[in-house]
């Protein structure tokens, strides 16, 4: 019979999204324009089973897919017309009508009875009932007692109440007759007429009975589900012939974020700023809970369909937390260690703080803290950007994996693409004590009780220790990106976070955790055009807050603890350093055992003075008697340059012995020139009659440089000078030397218009 008759194919159904408690949160029609939404045996309740069959085909549990005895009597009937002309059609028979519609002749009803006796050899009786279920027609283009229950009762087909039921099992004999929200009194009064009747055979409780007669019907057609759009179209793309995708969000969860979001961004419209987007995921599962790809899936005008979950924007700096989790894994760094924060030319990079302003010296802590930029640039110099990047490709950061061998410093700036999507899951490695893995967006098995499906692949991006010391730090609430009147407000969640601002104002971020979820904010407009206000503290941040304050209002109160993995120790306050022999103030860090550096300190160096202090020895020039030592800043000569630029008061060293015959060579501590930058080709208006700036940073002991242009002598100025000069078109060789004999040259090409 197969090969003769093959089976017809499954019915084309609607795909429905479902939330991680079954409930239908988003619905498609399916490819012939119906609204036919698959059934599962589960929603098929005992008292549609039980009126069905009652009404349709009280024999249905015990003949193989045909009633001889029902035939045998229609044919009677319409033989001799007497009763009702009847087809005698069973549930099955009705199954092979709706599989495959034909016009209702005599060889047709023949095929539908072997088609009938075919589908009984393949399907249980379970099965059967759940093909008729989800395909007897409910009027228009609804099809199946899902969709109906979905469409006019807002509910699946289990949650129905016995009234209901009773009315979603009449209609399928009038579909067009029992239209619900049209004929509501005709079909109020045929579902009691089968209450009376199924009470009367003792189908149903007597009270039960009395109750739904009682149950008024007052319904009208809604639209379908359509919570989570980007997510549910991201899925049904993703599993193109699954009827049902189980998705692991939450619906309250999602409702909440989809109207938070949605009014924060109707009061931004004023500032220009005109979408969001959010990701919630569960810590411990990595389930994402929540999805909002933009503020208002349907406002064309704001290309609301841009789904900015996915959408590769400029990351700002919250891909600092990762580095410095990186630096602290190879000893680079500690949290007390002071970096310069100052001017400073990474070969030819020249990075500025977000508010054009430079502390001199911070801690580290400091840096992540306050977001400082030049920190960071040089952090990621010291690990290597090659480093940095390899890193985030393990973190499944697919455009900086494509770009790694365009990208430089400006990397940890937001000089490289990421997703939401991507730079959440970042801080939830974080959370997860720096442990990598996939977020999770379906269920294993599509019911209520599923389990997200959990990555078999974890990877330890960073060690625990690492990531709680970014944590720590990350939590603390003396900060500039805290918003505006979050100081003493009750409304402040405990988190960790870190805001994010790209080039031109364009984005905006905020993405913070604590032990159970993570939650990641992008603000800005998909056309990329940028906003004053635009900025992660000010807009991202406060509505980071509302989402935990709503969302994760009763996560538990525990707080992240220090891993056995992390230690503390004496350092250097003024460093950070291990303390060397001359650092009477010092004060507690912690520190990765067998990893972090036990450099010694030495921010002060032992100098030999003439005895009036005019002059400074060196080892190969101090006399035998006669001279004296005292302890001066041994500072780095970008941290020189920087206090005499500011007019900062230091201590500094007395010129050298100038009758010292010995030229102290060394190019480590020769002059580095800040300017021109090295290999650039510089083009001059000849109209105007511009000049090039030459500056150089020196060592502490310096005075004096002497400036060369094509080894021709220019001038001798002060180390901290800024000199200017006309240069003639074409290649130059820029000298400069320091008054103790070291030299440095760089290159640069000269043009005029």
């Amino acid at each position: 019979m197969d090969r003769a008759f093959p089976l017809p194919p499954t019915p084309q159904y609607s795909p429905i999204v479902t939330a991680a408690d079954g409930s239908v949160l988003h619905a498609f029609l399916n490819p012939t324009q119906k609204w036919r939404m698959k059934t599962e045996l589960r929603e098929i309740t005992p008292a549609l089973r039980k009126a069905i069959v009652a009404k349709e085909d009280r024999w249905f549990y015990w003949h193989f897919g045909v009633n001889p005895f029902a035939l045998v009597q229609a044919a009677a009937r319409n033989l001799f017309g007497r009763g009702r002309t009847t087809g005698a059609s069973t549930i099955t028979m009705q199954v092979a009508r709706l599989l495959e519609p034909k016009e209702r002749t005599v060889g047709n009803k023949l095929l539908e009875i072997v088609r009938a006796v075919q589908l009984e050899a393949h399907y249980s009786k379970a099965e059967i009932l759940q093909l008729y279920l989800n395909l007897v027609p409910y009027g228009g283009n609804v099809e199946g007692v899902k969709s109906a229950a979905l469409l006019y009762f807002q509910q699946p087909p289990d949650y129905l109440s016995l009234a209901q039921t009773i009315t979603l099992a009449v209609i399928p004999n009038r579909p067009r007759g029992l239209v619900l929200g049209r004929n509501n009194g005709a079909v109020r009064r045929e579902r009691n007429r089968w209450l009376r009747r199924f009470g009367a055979e003792g189908l149903f409780a007597r009270q039960d009975i009395a109750d739904a007669l009682l149950e008024p019907l007052e319904v009208q057609r809604h639209a379908a589900p359509t919570l989570a759009p980007h997510l549910a179209r991201r899925l049904v793309r993703q599993h193109p012939r699954q009827a049902i995708i189980a998705s692991t969000l939450s619906r309250s969860k999602q409702t909440k974020a989809e109207d938070l979001t949605r009014n924060y961004v109707r009061r931004l419209h004023e500032l220009g700023i005109s979408n969001a987007a959010v990701l919630v995921v569960n810590n411990r599962t990595r389930a994402v809970e929540a999805y909002v790809g933009s503020a208002d899936f349907q406002d064309a005008f704001t290309q609301g369909q841009v789904d900015g979950i996915q959408a590769v924007r400029s990351p700002g700096s919250t891909l600092k937390p990762f580095l410095y989790a990186l630096a602290f894994d190879r000893g680079l760094v500690t949290p007390k260690l002071v970096l310069p924060d100052v001017p400073t030319n990474f070969a030819g990079y020249r990075p500025e703080n977000f508010d054009k302003h430079c502390n001199g010296e911070v801690t580290l802590e400091r840096a992540l803290a306050f977001s400082l930029n030049i920190p960071a640039v040089r952090v990621l110099s010291e690990m290597g950007v090659a480093t940095f990047t390899d890193k985030l490709r393990e973190a499944g950061f697919q455009r900086v994996g494509r770009d790694a061998p365009r990208l430089g410093l400006s990397t940890i700036l937001g000089g490289c693409g990421a997703s939401l999507e991507e730079l959440t899951n970042l801080f939830v490695t974080l959370a997860n004590s720096g442990r990598y893995a996939p977020l999770q967006w379906i269920v294993s098995r599509p019911n209520a009780t599923a389990s997200p499906a959990r990555s078999k692949g974890e990877v330890a991006l960073v060690s625990d220790g690492a990531a709680f010391l970014v944590t720590d730090i990350l939590s603390q609430l003396t900060r500039p990106d805290l918003p505006v009147s979050y100081e003493s407000s009750t409304h402040l969640p405990k988190i960790a976070w870190k805001t994010g601002t790209s080039y031109g104002r364009r984005d905006a971020w905020s993405i913070g955790y604590n032990r159970e979820y993570t939650i990641g904010v992008w603000i800005g407009n998909f056309s990329g055009q940028g906003a004053p206000a635009l900025t992660g503290a000010d807009v991202a941040t406060p509505l980071l807050f509302d989402l935990f304050n709503t969302i994760a209002y009763n996560s538990p109160n525990d707080w992240f603890q220090p891993p056995a993995s992390l230690d503390f120790r004496l350092v250097c306050a003024e460093t950070g350093q291990l303390p060397g022999a001359n650092c009477p103030n010092q004060l507690i860090d912690y520190f990765l055992p067998g990893t972090s550096s036990t450099q010694r300190c030495e921010h002060q160096k032992e100098v030999l003075l003439s005895a009036d202090g005019r002059y400074a020895y060196c080892r190969a020039c101090a006399p035998v008697a006669g001279f004296r030592r005292e302890l001066y800043p041994n500072m780095l000569p970008e941290i020189v340059a920087y206090k005499e630029t500011q007019g900062i008061p230091y201590r500094r060293l007395p010129p050298h012995n100038p009758e010292c015959q010995l030229v102290r060579g060394g190019a480590e501590r020769a002059p580095s020139i800040t300017s021109p930058l090295p290999n650039t080709e510089y083009v001059l208006n000849r109209g105007e009659k511009q000049q090039l700036l030459l500056s150089c940073t020196t060592d502490n002991e310096v005075r004096q440089v002497y400036w060369y242009v094509n080894d021709r002598f220019l001038r001798a100025a002060a180390a901290t000078e800024r000199v200017f000069f006309r240069p003639a078109p074409g290649p130059l060789k820029i000298s400069c030397a320091d008054d103790h004999g070291r030299n440095t040259d760089i290159r640069v090409i000269v043009s005029e218009l």
